[in-house]
């Protein structure tokens, strides 16, 4: 395999496995407390993704909202928040959606080769288009995001993405934070859909920590070996003020 950047698969769900409504208003998972843990994470990265779904369906800023870890990351050379991805089979993404507009860092939209011309058309300055092929692999969009720099990569959702990194073994590990209340809608977004994955009865994934956030249960997973090489990093990302619990 290509390499690839250290990749850290970021949802909340319900307690019945859903990452939203089945309704277009947005469904609020996390709380005050697990909202700054993620902001935490996201400053310890170089780029954060999510699908094109998510940008029409969430609009989220994708940005670092504490100022002092923007200002860390701008000591260390780096912009204040991390370069925003995304992938869209389509092009059917709005230039004034917060991903574009909101903050300096830098955009990358990856899309189908056949897609390539709508989406520089529709997006014009505001991203740049990256040709992706036939068809947009994950594996050849994470080598592309390494050769462009990109080192520790957040994907943050949704169900159709997190899906693909993790049938194509490119995660090194998952934080899965479960709200606690039920969905209870099947025409909802789930975690994640159909697939082969490298963890199953057979190949069990291994739980490196359970915390408390609130009203809200965290789980790290470590997925590949990387994940202890990367584990005093990824402590200190995911919030070192919070009591911290690893499983034995």
């Amino acid at each position: 395999m290509a390499e690839h950047p250290y990749t850290v698969l970021s949802c909340c769900m319900s307690l019945d496995g859903y990452l939203g409504s089945g309704t277009e208003q947005r469904l609020m998972l996390s709380n005050g407390a697990d909202f700054d843990r993620i902001d935490s994470v996201r400053a310890s990265c170089d780029a954060i993704l999510v699908g094109a779904a998510t940008v029409r369906n969430d609009n989220p800023r994708l940005l670092i909202r504490s100022l002092q870890r923007r200002d860390l990351r701008v000591r260390r050379g780096l912009a204040p928040s991390p370069i925003k991805v995304t992938v869209t089979s389509t092009a059917q993404l709005d230039p004034c959606a917060h991903f574009f507009t909101a903050g300096v860092s830098e955009k990358l939209v990856y899309c189908p080769t056949t897609a390539v011309a709508a989406a520089r058309s529709r997006l014009g300055s505001g991203a740049t288009v990256i040709d992706g092929g036939r068809q947009v692999e994950m594996c050849r969009l994470s080598s592309d995001l390494h050769a462009r720099g990109v080192e520790r990569l957040m994907v943050e959702g949704g169900g159709a993405v997190l899906t693909q990194f993790l049938t194509a073994g490119l995660a090194d590990e998952l934080h899965l934070a479960v709200a606690p209340f039920f969905v209870g809608d099947s025409q909802a977004r789930r975690f994640v859909g159909d697939g082969r994955f490298p963890w199953n009865q057979d190949s069990r994934a291994s739980l490196a920590e359970v915390r408390q956030v609130g009203d809200i249960v965290l789980m790290r997973y470590a997925l590949s070996a990387r994940f202890q090489m990367a584990a005093g990093t990824s402590m200190v990302a995911t919030g070192a003020h919070h009591r911290v619990h690893p499983v034995r």
